[in-house]
């Protein structure tokens, strides 16, 4: 979880591959309503969002085995939403700046999400890492060092803090 540019996608590409689970890309699941206002630059509110909450709720409680699932889950009460559908979920905080996400976003261009709404999902960002089950890592970190991070926090083979991250 985090903004977008931080790496969402290509950390859960790889985490699904390595743990031999399914991968869900949350963009995926947003109404037509809600792609349309993205791609107009027009930041997304509570409203908009929940109805794309029920649904990745729902594909949580659809994957019992195990599921990645990549998604902005930007305030605690998104990511509580989550958890009470599938308890024991846990969370990969990608932190970085605003102008990092700035840069990596301008770079993509084939996106739904225009650099305009960078400030906004700053602006809506509820800081999860006190936050039981989440384990926050630096998003500009190489992203075989993420992999195996997260990888192994899964497993429980090997902890890694908020600190060491």
């Amino acid at each position: 979880m985090g903004v977008a540019g931080c790496g969402k996608s290509s950390l859960g590409q790889r985490c699904a591959l390595a743990l031999g689970i399914p991968l869900l890309e949350g963009d995926d699941f947003h109404s037509e309503a809600n792609v349309g206002k993205m791609r107009s630059g027009t930041p997304l509110s509570d409203d908009d969002r929940a109805a794309w909450l029920d649904t990745l709720a729902a594909q949580l409680q659809a994957h019992p085995q195990g599921v990645v699932l990549t998604c902005s889950a930007l305030k605690q009460r998104y990511r509580d939403r989550l958890r009470a559908a599938a308890p024991g979920l846990r969370f990969v905080f990608l932190d970085l700046t605003q102008a990092q996400a700035r840069e990596r976003v301008a770079a993509r261009s084939a996106h739904l999400f225009p650099v305009s709404l960078v400030a906004s999902q700053f602006a809506t960002l509820e800081d999860p890492s006190a936050e039981p089950g989440v384990l926050r890592l630096d998003a500009t970190r190489a992203l075989d060092a993420l992999t195996n991070d997260v990888v192994r926090w899964v497993r429980g083979t090997a902890p890694v803090s908020s600190a060491e991250a």
